[in-house]
């Protein structure tokens, strides 16, 4: 298949209600040899590991490629000369050094994002006022959290929705708390969304004005990341207690996503009323656990590094070796944290294996 016959059937998959796992498997074997032909480093990786498509019959056989790759690799199907957007990590880890994302088109991520944050977020709703604690997409051009925000509002967003960030670090306070009384007495579902980060100051400016809010029957509070590497970390279970207070919003409509710049695809979980919650994806990407030294699937219930199997992220590599540890549940996988100690070290061992083969 050529790209855009590749990205056409990652369409009509997303677009479907459902797959099989055969189906799964048949269109991810499809895109690992697009891009064995079309991604240069991620071919030399391949051939010097053996694992060429001619030898590979199931998704879960892929090489995955470690998240610090992004990095130190241009990983791109498309020429660079025909690249739409590109998408940048913060760079918190290796200094000024960030992860790029190149995509040819933003058409699979789109159709991935609206879909599940209509499953997942709305929930049935076809719109609702939405405030935004982050920058918009004029402000962060090259965030992916900041265009899914963005696409968010468009597409799921009433006329009445609005970002409240006067710059990249700064929530407006007192736009925002006007528009919460204005929701109170006006009565409709409303929900705030942003970065996990974006709520503790607004949760400390409550606590310092001694000021809650009841929002409407329907409402619901989104956040997506974490709090490690900030200067202020807080457990989710007071985090959660205490947006659930503040907002009078319950707890299993407290939604936290779990995405990153690697991927086109985000996962989500059903509400945090249970710490910690269990995230699940959508059809077109699977997650595997494994043993970052061996790369192989650790038992199921046992804690090992996440690997996600992508279909949207079709352009760039679509199994990618994450920082992430966690444990597979029958319905999806619970997230602990970023790695440490021996995931660590094995972690950096299959970065270091990966540089090595893609530059020879």
């Amino acid at each position: 298949m050529n790209r855009n016959d590749i990205e056409q059937a990652v369409l009509n998959f997303i677009a479907a209600d459902a797959a099989t796992d055969a189906a799964f498997n048949m269109l991810a074997l499809e895109i690992f040899r697009f891009q064995f032909d079309n991604n240069e480093p991620f071919q030399r990786f391949c051939l010097k590991r053996g694992q060429t498509p001619n030898r590979i019959n199931f998704w879960r056989d892929i090489p995955s490629v470690p998240i610090e790759a992004f990095k130190e690799l241009t990983l791109s199907c498309a020429p660079l000369e025909e690249v739409k957007r590109v998408f940048a990590t913060s760079g918190t880890t290796k200094g000024l050094l960030t992860g790029k994302s190149y995509h040819s088109t933003l058409a699979a991520y789109d159709a991935s994002m609206v879909k599940t944050f209509g499953t997942w977020v709305m929930q049935g709703l076809p719109r609702i006022n939405m405030g935004i604690l982050y920058p918009n997409e004029q402000l962060l051009p090259c965030s992916s959290l900041a265009h899914y925000l963005s696409h968010a509002m468009e597409k799921f967003g009433t006329r009445e929705s609005k970002f409240f960030m006067r710059d990249k670090n700064g929530v407006d306070f007192e736009k925002l708390f006007s528009e919460l009384k204005r929701v109170e007495r006006v009565g409709m579902p409303y929900a705030l969304l942003g970065a996990s980060y974006s709520f503790l100051p607004l949760i400390e400016e409550l606590a310092r004005r001694n000021l809650s809010f009841s929002l409407p029957k329907g409402s619901r509070l989104f956040d997506t990341g974490g709090f490690k590497g900030r200067a202020r970390e807080i457990d989710p279970e007071s985090f959660y207690t205490e947006l659930s207070e503040r907002f009078g919003v319950p707890r299993q409509l407290c939604i936290n996503m779990y995405g990153m710049t690697e991927l086109s695809t985000q996962f989500y979980d059903r509400g945090n009323a249970v710490i910690p919650s269990v995230k699940s994806g959508p059809h077109w990407v699977r997650t595997r656990v494994v043993d970052p030294l061996t790369g192989n699937d650790v038992p199921a219930g046992e804690v090992g590094v996440l690997v996600h199997c992508d279909l949207a992220h079709f352009n760039i590599v679509s199994t990618v070796l994450t920082e992430d540890v966690g444990f597979q549940k029958e319905n999806g996988f619970v997230l602990l944290g970023r790695v440490d100690g021996a995931e660590a070290k094995g972690c950096s061992m299959a970065v270091e294996e990966f540089l090595r083969a893609s530059r020879n």
